[in-house]
């Protein structure tokens, strides 16, 4: 039985909307969790549908979108399936699998995730973890999805104005003004919204502003006159590094850092989880985006990142060929795959009941390890994980979130609870591993840079403390930007 708030009563709930996607909603909510949490309350992030091929695994074994393990490290709380209760994880254009608490139950194409799944199962997943939430904490800061105007899936729409309903929630509608058209957006969104949601946005949030915010808060105050609702901020643009949540990052980034060595990251058509290479940005070096061979022409490294679909992802290696632009690179640069990648750096993908893929069958993959993948049922590990690095005895840390196995006879990168874990082949390079956040720890990622040169290694557990400092950093800019006087008046009242 869930423990219910210190006061007895249900906890607060604050919805945090975007007038479009990549608004700035799930940093606005990080924010939000730190602020509360540093003012003594007790506050967990509720997100019910989120759609995500970043994905972390909870102390228990459940999957949950990585950004709502963020917002429980900004809330300090330690995540539970309950903050993320569906995830969505596309595997093609028009078919995602569907997670739900924490486990796979199916894989749902748009029209039947919308007209089977979510009138007879999303309503009732909605409420019931959402009421928990509400019983053990005072606040419950939930984040939308998209937009909450997108009329063409209204009312089956439960990541938006259901979600707010069913937790009569007071809103914050975020814009990204570094768009341009921020006050269409603002007011298109309202102007698209039945009376009743619509009285439920209690303020407008302006995020991302460059340069001075006073001018976005004169055509604030005036759009605030039009529509009633009130301006909450406009918060400048940060520089504070959080990790990204989807691929939207890779719309308007080929590379990260500036440093003279150069790690090359194949930018997967189903590139999933590439918040690993997080660890690599705070390093003195350049990560490079590649999706061409000549993009490889002078990476010191190169890094296959996760994907959600490695048959097909194999294919597209083969067919823009990056395939053989990597293994040429063989035994002169370190290469490094991690779960997806680590599967096709095998012999063969073998996929015969299209467990994977669609197009069932044998699938050859890079060939730098003597190593087949199979997926021999619909079981998906999901674990976090402790090992140490076999070079050197040091400890490592991560988590396994996969359904194909992988057959080696190479010798193990390292060994997870006693056990051998990925491939090795240390003269030539090559490296392999389920493990995903395996660069966080100092040990493997000081190994890779010392491969590529003279690559000063950060040392220490430097990622975690950057980590926490970019939190606080992002909460102090929304907590200056912020209005803490209607924020008190219209969002806490009672506390």
């Amino acid at each position: 039985m869930e423990t219910q708030t210190p006061s007895g009563r249900k906890g607060r709930a604050i919805m945090v909307l975007g007038a479009t996607s990549d608004a700035g909603k799930s940093v606005t909510a990080v924010a939000l969790c730190r602020i509360l949490s540093d003012m003594g309350y007790s506050v967990c992030p509720f997100k019910s549908q989120n759609m995500s091929l970043n994905a972390k695994v909870t102390a228990d074994g459940h999957e949950i979108s990585m950004i709502q393990d963020l917002q429980c490290q900004a809330a300090r709380v330690e995540p539970t399936f309950r903050v993320n209760p569906i995830l969505l994880k596309p595997t093609s254009d028009m078919r995602s699998q569907v997670i739900v608490e924490g486990r796979p139950v199916g894989v749902y194409d748009v029209p039947s995730y919308y007209g089977e799944f979510i009138p007879q199962k999303g309503f009732g997943i909605l409420r019931e973890n959402l009421d928990a939430l509400r019983d053990e904490y005072d606040f419950v800061v939930m984040e939308g999805a998209g937009s909450p105007a997108e009329i063409n899936i209204y009312d089956a729409d439960i990541a938006n104005m259901r979600a707010a309903e069913a937790a009569d929630a007071d809103c914050i509608l975020v814009v990204n003004t570094e768009w341009g058209g921020s006050f269409a957006y603002v007011l298109g969104t309202l102007m698209l919204m039945p009376e009743d949601d619509r009285r439920r946005i209690k303020a407008v949030l302006y995020n991302n502003v460059r340069g001075d915010t006073s001018g976005i808060l004169e055509g604030a105050a005036e759009l605030s006159r039009l529509t009633g609702v009130p301006v909450l901020g406009a918060v400048p643009h940060l520089d504070c590094r959080l990790p990204q949540e989807d691929s939207e990052f890779f719309r308007h980034t080929d590379s990260v850092g500036d440093g003279d060595a150069v790690i090359g990251v194949v930018r997967l058509p189903r590139i999933s989880n590439f918040t690993d290479l997080d660890p690599l940005y705070g390093e003195d070096v350049t990560v490079r985006f590649v999706r061409s061979p000549s993009e490889l022409e002078g990476c010191g490294a190169v890094i296959i990142p996760g994907t959600k679909n490695s048959v097909s992802d194999m294919r597209w290696m083969r067919s823009s060929g990056m395939a053989d632009a990597i293994t040429d690179l063989r035994g002169m640069v370190p290469i490094l795959g991690i779960c997806g990648g680590y599967q096709m750096m095998g012999r063969m993908l073998s996929d015969p009941r299209g467990a994977e893929d669609p197009d069932a069958g044998d699938t050859p993959g890079l060939g730098l390890f003597d190593a087949v993948t199979s997926w021999p049922s619909d079981d998906k590990v999901a674990v976090r994980d402790e090992g140490v690095f076999n070079l050197t005895g040091e400890p490592v840390t991560g988590y396994e979130i996969h359904m194909g196995r992988t057959e080696t006879r190479e010798d193990p990168l390292f060994t997870v609870g006693g056990k051998p874990e990925g491939s090795v082949r240390h003269g030539e390079m090559l490296f392999g591993t389920y493990l995903h956040g395996v660069l966080e720890r100092p040990a493997f990622r000081r190994h890779l840079l010392s491969l590529m040169g003279e690559v000063p290694a950060r040392e220490g557990d430097v990622y975690a403390e950057d980590l926490e400092a970019a939190i606080d950093g992002v909460a102090d800019g929304f907590r200056k930007a912020m209005d803490t006087g209607l924020f008190r008046r219209v969002f806490m009242e009672g506390f």
